[in-house]
């Protein structure tokens, strides 16, 4: 009887662990770093300053939950280093809500790895790469994350001002479909003007 019992235990815990697997969002593979342009002659000193983020995608992105995402700006402060400072004001609950991170230049111009990655629980490894910028109108970039063993990426579509033209949002479409993205993963945020000039 207790072994039975022991058996009957042992086969409930396999029976939760797989359910535990298989509720692991099926997520587009990303892609690798070869396959994602990087801006020839990147300029750090012409690409800093404010840009809004007029479109986003990803493999975690979802349009009809993400539907409601409003804009946001992000600035890129040039350290003495070559590292940027880059601060995000987003409007949140009410308030201007500003989120600060450091990337680091790597060894290719217009790559860069996040730093002080260890604050990050759970984050191994985080690249930003620029894929294409006219550094006064658009830029667009490309994230790779791995969170607890899992690759996350996105592409964020920058402009200068909170102007979005129908070519700008075409090509973005088209490069984030070139990645594996579909529609579904493809999000244009919501143009607001709260906390876009703190």
């Amino acid at each position: 009887m207790a072994l039975g019992l022991l058996w009957l235990g042992l086969v409930l815990l396999g029976v939760l662990q797989t359910q535990a697997l298989d509720s692991t969002p099926n997520l587009i593979p990303a892609p690798p770093l070869r396959r994602v342009p990087l801006q020839p002659d990147f300029q750090n000193v012409e690409f800093q300053g404010k840009w809004y983020v007029l479109g986003l995608a990803g493999n975690e992105f979802n349009k009809e939950k993400h539907r409601q995402f409003k804009i946001y700006a992000t600035t890129y402060e040039l350290n003495d280093d070559n590292s940027y400072n880059v601060t995000s004001t987003l409007a949140w609950n009410q308030t201007c809500d500003h989120w600060l991170r450091i990337f680091i230049p790597t060894s290719r111009r217009g790559q860069y790895t996040l730093g002080n990655i260890e604050r990050y629980t759970g984050i191994q490894r985080y690249v930003l790469r620029v894929a294409a910028t006219d550094y006064i109108q658009f830029a667009m970039l490309f994230f790779k994350k791995i969170y607890r063993n899992q690759e996350y990426f996105k592409i964020t579509l920058y402009g200068r001002t909170k102007e979005l033209t129908p070519k700008l949002k075409e090509n973005f479409i088209s490069f984030a479909k070139s990645l594996g993205l579909t529609d579904h993963h493809i999000i244009f945020p919501i143009r607001i003007d709260e906390c876009m000039d703190k």
